[in-house]
């Protein structure tokens, strides 16, 4: 069976605004000074709690559990419905309509919360495509074990499957679990293009199904 698993943010959606304006409530709630766009991009990748923590970490003059704690709590409390700003990235959607039209099995894995996650599917009405979807909590783990990825492939049943991601995460978690890996070069990564490992990158969604197509031979 073939099948293509994807990460979310910073692949199919930029989710980045809505995380920010997120993040900017709890900052402001918290009497601490906002963080800027491109600070809350580089926060992303790791999972909600991480994002606080490099968040905290950045407003804080000394690190505090119990305070972090409660920051969490409350960006959860946000991020559950934070959809208005997020855009799909443009021929995202029509990638997954040909690929399931030409039979492909499609999954998500994703480090997002699976209740984010599964509420942003639904405003885009992105569920349709993806029958197993596994987010950040949906586990004892989350990505870069490489764990969350073969619970997907193994309920896909998929015999030669792809990963589609987008970041250093994504990279690692390919390479960890033994899978190929296509990277959406315009999502959030930091690293060189050339220094994370690939089998494939892309700028633009129509490139990824002929690719797709060239690996079954």
């Amino acid at each position: 069976m073939r099948a293509a698993i994807f990460d979310l943010d910073g692949t199919l959606i930029d989710s980045a605004p809505d995380i920010h304006a997120a993040a900017n409530v709890v900052l402001t709630a918290q009497g601490l000074a906002p963080i800027t766009l491109a600070q809350a991009r580089g926060f992303i990748g790791a999972g909600a709690p991480v994002f606080v923590e490099r968040m905290a970490a950045a407003r804080l003059e000394a690190p505090d559990a119990a305070r972090t704690a409660a920051m969490l709590a409350h960006f959860l409390e946000l991020y559950e419905g934070a959809v208005g700003l997020t855009r799909t990235y443009p021929g995202a959607v029509e990638a997954l309509e040909r690929l399931a039209a030409e039979g492909w099995r499609l999954g998500l894995c994703t480090n997002k919360p699976e209740g984010p996650t599964r509420s942003v599917l639904a405003h885009f009405g992105l569920e349709r495509f993806f029958p197993v979807v596994v987010g950040g909590d949906t586990l004892a783990v989350r990505k870069p074990d490489p764990e969350p990825l073969r619970h997907v492939v193994a309920a896909l049943g998929a015999e030669a499957p792809v990963y589609v991601g987008d970041s250093e995460t994504d990279a690692a978690t390919a390479q960890a679990a033994g899978i190929p890996f296509a990277l959406y070069t315009e999502g959030y990564r930091h690293t060189p293009l050339e220094a994370l490992p690939h089998d494939f990158a892309f700028a633009e969604w129509p490139l990824l199904a002929p690719w797709l197509a060239t690996r079954e031979g």
